[in-house]
């Protein structure tokens, strides 16, 4: 760990204290998987004098605790690098971003200011998001209203969005995607596109490097719309293109992204996000279909799943392993966790595959991995094995005869 970094580091943090201007402040990357998963710190203006409050995310509930401003400096140079290895600061004037990278020096990033407006300390204010509700975009979309407030029944989707980009940015950070240079992100059946429009704001005001974006859809209605509102926003290198995800190109990106796209169409959008070299995929899987009437599986599992609902589950379950399994064989790092709370969505898993600097050695046991868990469970066909190459037990390739003619038939 190197010192002098945290040392400054930490100067921002007092110094932002200090003058106002401190936002927010997220450590993330827990080293404690199943204790503290995210510690989330803003100024809170009590009678006398104004703290740091800190909410410690837990997986089951939240602690919140206040501390003096000398307090939160020490503290936080206890939690920065033993329990958590990502931290983000937001200021008025700029964000700066640390990373502890086991035996490489620390790294701390500066950007841009994501707000510039001096934060509101009161303690029983409300909640400080990442989008704000004024943003154009989000009125276009029908989210708010004119004045910013939230339109009736559409507050679970301002709350997705929001979530979405608290999860994006500690991800960025660990996929060392550095906020100088250009990033391109893709966003696969972006459908309106209200996760595009969130996620390429939120990286143009806190990158310094050219941010171009891209969402593919197959409803062309939605295409046109994701246009317009792009051009009234004046989002330049914000493009939509219509398609769809098996067919759709793409030669290069930093990001790729599929929310909700259904059955093997998340299979395709990871296919290409591995092929391309992405830095950072993420995808939120809808409809499990593929691998569902393949489940084979010995005693005294296999009693179970004659009840339709454990079956349906236990397939979610099978097919999302495997394709973090495939992920890790692939040489990505894979984070699999819940996106939202299962009140605004049932569809509420994220999987995040960070691409490795430095590939792992042994990739046969990560092969034997994969193979093992599929034959466990009788999976021969999977969209994802299919696209990387990866080929599963029991597999038999299907069969194809061209028409009679004068030339020899083909197997494809």
């Amino acid at each position: 760990m190197s010192s002098k970094t945290v040392d400054d580091f930490l100067d921002h943090v007092r110094q932002s204290a200090q003058d106002g201007t401190l936002v927010r402040l997220n450590l993330g990357a827990s080293l404690q998987p199943d204790g503290i998963r995210n510690v989330f710190i803003r100024p809170v203006s009590l009678k006398d004098s104004t703290v740091l409050s800190f909410v410690y995310r837990h997986p089951t509930r939240d602690v919140t605790k206040n501390f003096s401003h000398g307090e939160a400096i020490e503290l936080l140079r206890d939690l920065m690098g033993q329990q958590f290895l990502n931290a983000f600061l937001s200021t008025t004037t700029g964000t700066a971003q640390l990373t502890f990278r086991k035996g490489r020096p620390t790294r701390m990033l500066l950007g841009k200011p994501e707000v510039t407006e001096v934060p509101d300390t009161a303690h029983d204010r409300a909640k400080a998001r990442p989008v704000p509700g004024h943003s154009v975009w989000l009125k276009e979309l029908g989210v708010t209203a004119a004045d910013g407030s939230i339109k009736a029944g559409m507050e679970a989707k301002f709350r997705q969005i929001n979530r979405f980009v608290e999860v994006l940015q500690p991800l960025l950070v660990g996929a060392h995607l550095d906020p100088t240079t250009p990033l391109h992100l893709v966003d696969m059946g972006c459908g309106k596109a209200y996760l595009t429009f969130a996620a390429y704001e939120h990286l143009t005001k806190t990158r310094t490097g050219a941010v171009t974006a891209l969402g593919v859809e197959v409803r062309p209605g939605l295409v046109e719309q994701g246009r317009a509102v792009a051009g009234r926003c004046g989002f330049t290198r914000l493009k939509f293109e219509a398609g769809d995800i098996a067919s759709s190109r793409l030669e290069s990106a930093s990001v790729v992204m599929a929310l909700h796209a259904c059955d093997t169409a998340t299979d395709e959008a990871l296919a290409k996000g591995v092929q391309s070299g992405a830095a950072l995929l993420l995808v939120s899987p809808c409809c499990h279909r593929e691998v569902r009437p393949q489940l084979s599986v010995s005693a005294p599992l296999a009693g179970s799943l004659r009840h339709g609902i454990f079956r349906e589950r236990h397939a979610e379950f099978a097919t999302d392993a495997l394709r973090a399994l495939l992920l890790e064989w692939s040489g990505y790092e894979t984070r699999v966790f819940e996106f939202i709370s299962t009140e605004h969505t049932g569809k509420n898993l994220m999987i995040a595959a960070i691409r490795r600097k430095i590939p792992l050695g042994d990739t046969g046991a990560r092969a034997r991995a994969v193979a093992d868990f599929a034959a466990f469970h009788g999976i021969s066909r999977q969209r994802l094995a299919e696209r990387l190459g990866f080929e599963l037990p029991g597999f038999v390739a299907p069969v194809s005869v061209a028409p009679v003619s004068s030339e020899t038939p083909t197997v494809s």
